[in-house]
């Protein structure tokens, strides 16, 4: 029996893990700033790797990774099903995005997306990655790779597995490039080249 207690808690700890800012702590390490006030004001790794060195980058991307991964083992280590060990690393990406340790201005979550779907499933994950990956070398835009990768994942859940929480998975990772597009400064850039 999953008690409320367990749940409640396994929940908290995922959304606070979420909330560690790794960006903004290693721009302010290194650069003495915030890492929100400079390049495209993301607080992720992308914009890290960009503005401060690809080690960085690199480094950031991992720790959030984890962020998501480590949610969803620590539901699965107390024995909780499928459904919380997902919704766990649903609060992770919560927990990025909306950090209560930045003033609730996080990331766009996708680093931590990525680690909670490599673990939960991770074909749909690496399928997604590399779509991604594909797209982004031929456009050189993340928003239109993120937009097609996450839809791949959502296919590929679709077809591989039939739960009854698919629709939430699908809900919640579709809303990250849906997230960053709104965010995100090239949105005029994309809207003004559709109009000419």
């Amino acid at each position: 029996m999953e008690s409320f207690t367990k749940i409640a808690a396994v929940l908290v700890i995922a959304y606070l893990l979420g909330s560690i800012p790794t960006a903004l702590i290693v721009s302010k390490r290194i650069l003495h700033m915030d890492i929100r006030s400079i390049g495209n004001g993301n607080m992720g790794a992308c914009n890290t790797f960009h503005e401060i060195g690809p080690v960085f980058g690199i480094l950031v991307a991992i720790i959030d990774y984890l962020k998501g991964a480590t949610s969803v083992f620590i539901a699965y280590a107390l024995g909780l099903s499928l459904g919380w060990q997902l919704l766990a690393g649903i609060f992770a990406i919560l927990g990025h995005d909306f950090p209560v340790f930045a003033r609730f201005k996080g990331g766009k979550g996708v680093a931590t997306s990525l680690g909670t779907m490599a673990v939960l499933f991770p074909v749909p994950a690496f399928i997604g990655l590399a779509v991604y990956s594909v797209v982004f070398l031929f456009t050189r835009k993340s928003i239109i790779g993120l937009g097609i990768g996450c839809g791949a994942i959502a296919l590929t859940l679709g077809i591989l597995h039939q739960w009854v929480f698919l629709e939430y998975a699908i809900a919640i990772f579709l809303f990250i490039p849906i997230k960053l597009f709104i965010d995100s400064p090239q949105r005029k850039t994309l809207l003004r080249s559709s109009k000419n």
